[in-house]
């Protein structure tokens, strides 16, 4: 039998030597070991696969319900991938409304909630919904519910004003979006597409990083609207009336009395403006509109997403349900690339498309993806 006494001596010894080496190792600086998360399944998937929305029809344009992995093909740069994983899951929807702007004629705080309004109407019930408006400024109208009669009466409250501060409007939306831990995620923009308070090149940047993210970006542009009355203004003569002193929703919040005074109507006719300053101001404004109609339509199509571009405001309203449509036949599709996201630091650009195996299974995904040292958000 092993004596209490030998026990106590075998554990101090080991202590000493414990300590000896400890000691002995004092002199070196160790290396801090930096961990690596492994057990998190969403940080995982987050450093090792790509995640995108993929849109599913039959041949007739209804939406297909069963859609596999074994249906799908990816290609990314060229190269074929198997998707890992196939969802179908309730939407997350940010509706965007551009509610401001200090020269404009078609684009109205009616007609954007009359829009914005279609828009949530047509979604699936369940579908995850945000609001978002800016003028003077971007603010958050209504945060993330399910509740269609909540989003309506935030519409309501949305409010007009005289500046269109897009950059910052993108950028608290993508935050918005990227805060959401839910995937299928998209942005919804009812907007003519300028900014009247950054310049051109941060309204770049601000569309340009929502590339580096899984949301779709769906577009309802004033654009084309805009620019069409904005022509014959831009001629010395024209047949169309002066702008007005001030927008219909400051007169229509008049005293009664004073509601006619600062936009009487004039007589029909031609009328000729010598007021070169606004003639240049309105060509600068229907260039800033033919150029933001480029890059709105550009990265609908960079994210899979929907550009439209009614000729009218009926038109609009019309074609607002599409943009429901194709959200609520979106898959969230993820797969692993073969050429690994965080092999090379800095930016790098892939370019993704998702073709179809299946008979009768028409899909629609074809993304530009921007990686940022190696991380997709």
């Amino acid at each position: 039998m092993i004596s209490v006494h030998f026990v106590r001596s075998c554990v101090l010894l080991v202590a000493v030597l414990m300590a000896a080496s400890v000691s002995a190792q004092s002199r070196r600086v160790a290396p801090t070991p930096t961990p690596i998360p492994r057990n998190n399944a969403d940080e995982q998937i987050l450093t090792e696969e790509i995640k995108l929305n993929v849109l599913a029809f039959d041949e007739n344009g209804r939406f297909y319900p069963d859609v596999s992995e074994r249906d799908l093909v990816i290609t990314e740069n060229n190269i074929l991938h198997q998707p890992t994983s196939v969802r179908r899951i309730p939407a997350n929807v940010l509706i965007v409304m551009d509610t401001g702007g200090e020269m404009r004629f078609i684009k109205s705080l009616d007609q954007t909630r009359k829009t914005a309004r279609a828009v949530v109407d047509a979604l699936r019930p369940g579908d995850s919904m945000a609001l978002l408006e800016y003028a003077d400024k971007a603010e958050v109208v209504q945060e993330w519910t399910s509740d269609k009669e909540q989003m309506f009466k935030a519409i309501g409250r949305t409010n007009f004003g005289r500046k269109s501060d897009l950059v910052n409007a993108l950028e608290l939306a993508k935050e918005l979006l990227i805060k959401n831990p839910a995937d299928n995620r998209h942005l919804v923009l009812i907007t003519d597409g300028t900014d009247s308070v950054s310049g051109s090149s941060a309204k770049f940047d601000a569309l340009q990083a929502l590339l580096t993210t899984d949301i779709s970006v769906h577009v309802i542009s004033y654009t084309s609207m805009e620019a069409s009355d904005i022509e014959p203004r831009t001629k010395n003569t024209s047949n169309q009336p002066p702008p007005q002193a001030l927008p219909d929703e400051v007169i229509a919040q008049m005293p009664n009395g004073g509601k006619d005074m600062p936009n009487r109507k004039t007589k029909i006719g031609p009328t000729i403006n010598l007021d070169r300053s606004l003639i240049r101001k309105l060509k600068a404004r229907k260039a800033d509109l033919q150029n933001a109609q480029d890059q709105l339509e550009k990265i609908a199509e960079a994210t899979n997403g929907d550009f439209i571009l009614p000729e009218t405001l009926g038109e609009m309203l019309d074609k607002a349900p599409i943009v429901a449509k194709m959200i609520d036949s979106a898959y969230v599709v993820t797969y692993i690339p073969k050429i690994p996201i965080n092999e090379r630091k800095g930016r790098i650009e892939r370019s993704i498309e998702v073709t179809s195996k299946r008979d009768g299974l028409v899909v629609q995904a074809k993304r530009k993806l921007v990686i940022e040292n190696g991380q997709q958000n």
